[in-house]
């Protein structure tokens, strides 16, 4: 799935769509400002994908010390980008490790 397609579900779909990891749904619902049901996903799943996500959400809500446990456990440094920007990163990202 390209990035263009995954902001396309988004908007349109009433679900993400199948075949998306854990990790890609939890920030499929966030995009949608459904934050309990992205935190759900990200608490639902493994790895250091799911962490990095959990940490993103953490980070959004502003509770920065669960946020950097959590960057920390994906081993990745705690966000610095604007919240938009980040979240599309993270997106890029996952899309492409899935090929």
């Amino acid at each position: 799935m390209s990035f263009a397609e995954f902001l396309h579900s988004v908007a349109v779909d009433l679900a993400p769509p199948p075949g998306l990891s854990r990790a890609l749904q939890a920030l499929w619902y966030d995009r949608r400002g459904q934050w309990d049901a992205a935190h759900a996903m990200a608490q639902e799943a493994s790895g250091n994908e799911a962490a990095w996500v959990h940490g993103y959400l953490h980070r959004k809500k502003s509770d920065e010390e669960n946020a950097e446990y959590w960057y920390r456990l994906a081993g990745k440094p705690m966000g610095q980008l604007a919240l938009e920007t980040e979240w599309e990163q993270i997106v890029r990202a996952l899309l492409a490790a899935v090929g």
